[in-house]
């Protein structure tokens, strides 16, 4: 007995390989600062019970996450709405390392974007584009200045009405704890977070591995739990790469 779709993986599993994007989660995961680190409690053990089972209290955005869109934006999907067939994307890594490296304020423009297209092409319709600055190499992904202030990049408006709005991705990423670089957070609040999620997109945050990941041509594969009007989780995603 046979199948196509056997066939197909197996000889996916012999030309591809798979790259890990998530964080390890445990009380030492990076997590944005207003988040309390998760507390991991045995409660059940091998010697009195037999097995072994934990309690976790853990916030829902904790390490490598999916915001829904109604996290930001109210009566904005939930991750109960997000379909099963939204969770295999083709992947685009747009590189900002160069200009986050000489400013760690640096907020990614359309002009990014456009000039990864002049290279690798249009970025197709329903991709999850992510956006590599390298920032989870860093042991202080805060980058806090001598007044406490944060210095972090991340995404620019233009650069995702952009991407919304002339290419229609299906959702973002990158290694941050926000959207926003920190500086524009502090000033204006979280204007590219609030903007992606109203548009109905789901983003993961707090990714790794990007380095790893071509700019073009490789799948990704996002998971997370169905919780029902949930605003977002901590999150497994992986990189599918043809070799």
């Amino acid at each position: 007995m046979g199948s196509r779709l056997w066939d197909l993986l197996a000889e996916l599993k012999k030309t591809c390989r798979v790259v890990e994007l998530s964080h390890v989660v445990s009380p030492d995961t990076p997590h944005w600062s207003g988040f309390t680190d998760m507390i991991d409690e045995t409660l059940y053990n091998y010697k009195e019970h037999g097995f072994y089972a934990n309690t976790y209290t853990i916030v829902s955005q904790y390490g490598t996450h999916v915001d829904a869109p109604c996290h930001f934006v109210e009566g904005r999907r939930p991750l109960d709405a997000i379909g099963a067939e939204e969770l295999i994307m083709p992947l685009c890594v747009v590189d900002i390392c160069d200009k986050a490296t000489a400013d760690h304020d640096y907020a990614a423009t359309a002009e990014d974007i456009k000039e990864w297209e002049s290279v690798y092409g249009q970025i197709p319709e329903g991709a999850f584009v992510a956006l590599r600055t390298d920032w989870s190499k860093r042991d202080d992904m805060d980058n806090c200045d001598a007044e406490g202030n944060k210095h972090y990049p991340a995404w620019g408006i233009d650069a995702l009405k952009y991407l919304v709005e002339e290419r229609n991705i299906a959702a973002i990423g990158h290694e941050t704890t926000d959207t926003d670089p920190a500086v524009i957070a502090a000033r204006d609040g979280f204007p590219c977070e609030t903007y992606i999620l109203d548009q109905q997109k789901f983003q993961i945050e707090v990714l790794r591995n990007l380095d790893l990941v071509p700019p073009t041509g490789a799948l990704i594969v996002c998971g997370f739990p169905m919780v029902k009007d949930g605003s977002g989780f901590t999150a497994r995603c992986y990189a599918v790469i043809e070799d």
